[in-house]
């Protein structure tokens, strides 16, 4: 017997949602500790870490993210990838890198990884493939950059913060620390720059957040006065968090700055 159909041939175009992955590593110095190369998690110990990205509580303008949350059971991961805060990693325009045209906040582990909200897995963001400056940028740090646009696709792409290497737009954008480099501690107020005084300054909210009067007291939390990120705000003694803001623009002339090299 012979079987005819009617049914017609239709071209069926299947599109999947554009996305670009993107591995970023880097140290953050407040918390670095350069003898044993990694960093520590004394917020997630002491379970002062927030489920959810402070990022947009701070005035951040997320592009595209904004409100991630992550687990109990993520912060509860000890060793290499325990978590040692949020972060947010930025898509910047490859020709005008000023043009942020995605965002997405992450988890940075200790050992440098920033992953997604399973704590594991790298960033995706829904941008067509194509080439992406990278901007990481953290609550009481100076951000940076990728000096180049980096080739971003399905493919995790590997963006090394932690490596003298890996170039970086501006003009010391990291600080070196032995052979690798850490982003700048001390931006308190999570503006462009670190000040010690003036309008605006980062060491004055220090000595506020502890009572303002007593400046051997401390205060206790998830603050952005903590620069060193050990769970106490400090302004003077032991492991205080002001004597790094002056190292920081120089350590010799109060008034100067340093300006985030970000464009």
């Amino acid at each position: 017997a012979n079987f005819t159909s009617d049914m017609a041939i239709d071209d069926i175009n299947v599109t999947g949602t554009s996305e670009v992955q993107v591995q970023v590593k880097a140290w953050l110095e407040g918390p670095y500790d350069d003898g044993s190369g990694s960093m520590t998690d004394e917020l997630r110990a002491g379970g002062l870490l927030p489920l959810s990205e402070p990022y947009s509580g701070l005035g951040y303008a997320h592009v595209g993210g904004g409100g991630e949350s992550t687990t109990a059971q993520v912060l509860a991961v000890t060793g290499a990838n325990a978590i040692v805060d949020w972060v947010v990693v930025e898509l910047r325009d490859a020709n005008t890198p000023a043009n942020v045209l995605a965002t997405r906040s992450g988890l940075l582990q200790r050992d440098g990884d920033v992953v997604g909200m399973d704590g594991s897995s790298p960033l995706t963001f829904g941008v067509a493939p194509g080439s992406y400056h990278v901007a990481l940028r953290h609550r009481n740090h100076l951000g940076c950059m990728s000096g180049n646009a980096a080739a971003l696709d399905a493919s995790p792409t590997v963006v090394d913060f932690r490596l003298a290497a890996t170039a970086t737009f501006g003009t010391d954008a990291r600080k070196p620390v032995g052979s690798t480099r850490v982003l700048w501690a001390g931006n308190v107020v999570f503006d462009a720059q670190l000040k010690y005084t003036g309008s605006l300054n980062d060491r004055d909210p220090i000595l506020t957040v502890i009572g303002g009067t007593v400046p051997t007291g401390s205060a206790a939390g998830y603050l952005s006065e903590d620069v060193n990120m050990d769970g106490q705000a400090r302004y003077t003694g032991v492991e205080n968090d002001r004597d790094i803001i002056l190292q920081n623009i120089g350590g010799v002339v109060p008034t100067a700055t340093r300006m985030e090299q970000l464009p």
